[in-house]
């Protein structure tokens, strides 16, 4: 007699059918299975996903049910605590196992090893896998035993292991487990903003889902990898994957990034330049897993004791891309209207908010957690003290991104500013990213009174500048972890 006991299969940042380990697992054991996902807003404490991340949750679910319907078993939706939850539908079916793929955030780790102990005392069978590292941190270690704080040795110590797995494929059929299994309706957990009503813009930008995911790798190899090595840090030149989102909330595995590019292009220049980037993602998380404090406290000791600023109106013309400054503001207002930002004027606003207006980089973190459709804790965290420069392999802390030539050299047409500020369109290049020295005939002919029309600068660059490195110069120099 068959035995008729499910596998569940728990989705959590993999919301695919292709390259799913525990997905692929529970259908080779011939097992009837029951995709489950759980919306659990309590684990994730003061990291809850933020408005871009949720609607993108919301799309990117529907188009897992949808691929997992055309297999056979739909996907059934709960709300509430994972660990009691999942023990409920495990009693409501008779499961016989839980599948899942591996989460690696603190909150995360504590709560499924709690989940297994639990289901594994009840006498449940748990399983978990690896869908969303080339490399679990884990397993790169120094010659010493411990974690890379240097990216290139981490490279080095990633291309040492080989090809990361080849990824498995879709399953073409999923038996379903029997019975009429309660589910909630993904439309009534309000995962898409009403107010504000910024998602049209997102909508016009993105298709999240495993098949959006794939589309937009295709396109980038045709379109983007050839000129990715050398014009990767232009905004305007679409030239960039944008597979972050996809990556995060795992429509697409980094595996199948990774030999899906190595297939189409060989290993070239380009192909390398971008895997490295890939690799840089799996550093963030290499790091943070070893830290699990990344997120809240500085990798580096010495840098609690930065005399950081505390100046709500500062913050808010940041956050408004109201800086007087062309090529930060058009990148946070990219942010607002689009989800995303280029990674080079990230780098640019994110350096402007802790070295010209010298505050915290925590603000910034959460700013960007809750804009962003690719909003990542690991890389978030990471990338924000690699700015700071209180992180792993951080730029030094005399490195302080000019914002006025970071925009002459990587938007020399003005494109991506008029774009975004479209107010001083009419501006000449000469003077679009710095408005303020353009005489008054200039700003006249162009339609535009600085401080009404467009902000004057909030802060002096050189005055900023020599500020921030005055506060760097006065941390202690014997405090570093």
């Amino acid at each position: 007699m068959t035995d008729t006991k499910p596998i569940i299969v728990w989705f959590r940042q993999d919301l695919r059918v292709a390259d799913n380990p525990a997905l692929a697992a529970a259908v080779a054991s011939g097992h009837p299975v029951l995709p489950v996902y759980i919306l659990d807003a309590e684990a994730p404490g003061d990291w809850k996903p933020g408005a871009a991340a949720r609607w993108w949750l919301h799309h990117s679910l529907a188009a897992l049910a949808d691929a997992l319907e055309k297999r056979g078993a739909p996907l059934v939706l709960r709300q509430g605590s994972a660990g009691e939850l999942l023990s409920r539908v495990v009693e409501e079916t008779g499961a016989r196992a839980v599948y899942w793929n591996r989460c690696y955030e603190p909150y995360a780790i504590q709560r499924d090893t709690e989940i297994k102990q639990s289901l594994r005392e009840a006498g449940c069978e748990v399983k978990s896998f690896n869908a969303s590292l080339l490399f679990e941190p884990w397993t790169i270690e120094t010659k010493q035993g411990g974690f890379y704080k240097v990216y290139t040795r981490f490279w080095h110590a990633c291309r040492d292991k080989g090809d990361p797995e080849v990824p498995v494929p879709a399953p073409d059929r999923i038996i379903a487990a029997d019975g009429d299994i309660a589910s909630d309706a993904l439309d009534d957990w309000g995962l898409r903003p009403s107010q504000p009503d910024w998602a049209g813009g997102l909508c016009d930008r993105w298709t999240p889902g495993e098949e959006g995911a794939m589309a937009r790798l295709r396109q980038f190899l045709e379109d983007g990898l050839d000129a990715y090595k050398d014009r990767r840090d232009f905004p305007a030149d679409a030239v960039t994957s944008n597979l972050s989102p996809f990556l995060h909330i795992g429509d697409i595995g980094p595996r199948q990034v990774w030999h899906e590019t190595v297939k189409t292009a060989g290993w070239s220049a380009a192909t390398e330049k971008f895997l490295k980037e890939v690799v840089w993602r799996e550093f963030a998380y290499h790091v943070s897993y070893h830290l699990p404090n990344l997120p809240e406290e500085p990798m580096y000791a010495r840098f609690k004791a930065f005399p950081w600023s505390d100046d709500d109106a500062m913050l808010k013309c940041w956050q408004q891309g109201m800086t007087g400054y062309p090529m930060v503001d058009a990148g946070m207002r990219e942010l607002w209207q689009t989800g995303h930002m280029h990674n080079r004027v990230r780098m640019v606003s994110a350096s402007f908010l802790v070295k010209h207006l010298l505050l915290p980089w925590q603000a910034g973190e959460a700013w960007f957690w809750d804009t962003l459709v690719d909003a990542d804790l690991a890389v978030n965290a990471f990338s924000w003290q690699w700015v700071a420069g209180c992180g792993a392999d951080a730029a030094p802390y005399f490195r302080i991104f000019n914002p006025i030539m970071q925009g002459s050299k990587f938007d020399p047409d003005g494109y991506y500013v008029r774009t975004y500020v479209p107010e001083i369109a009419k501006l000449p290049n000469k003077y679009l990213f710095a408005p303020w020295e353009a005489p008054d005939d200039v700003l006249k002919e162009a339609g535009i009174e600085l401080g009404k029309t467009y902000p004057k600068p909030v802060v002096d660059h050189k005055k900023a500048r020599e500020r921030a490195l005055d506060a760097f110069k006065s941390l202690p120099d014997n405090v570093d972890a």
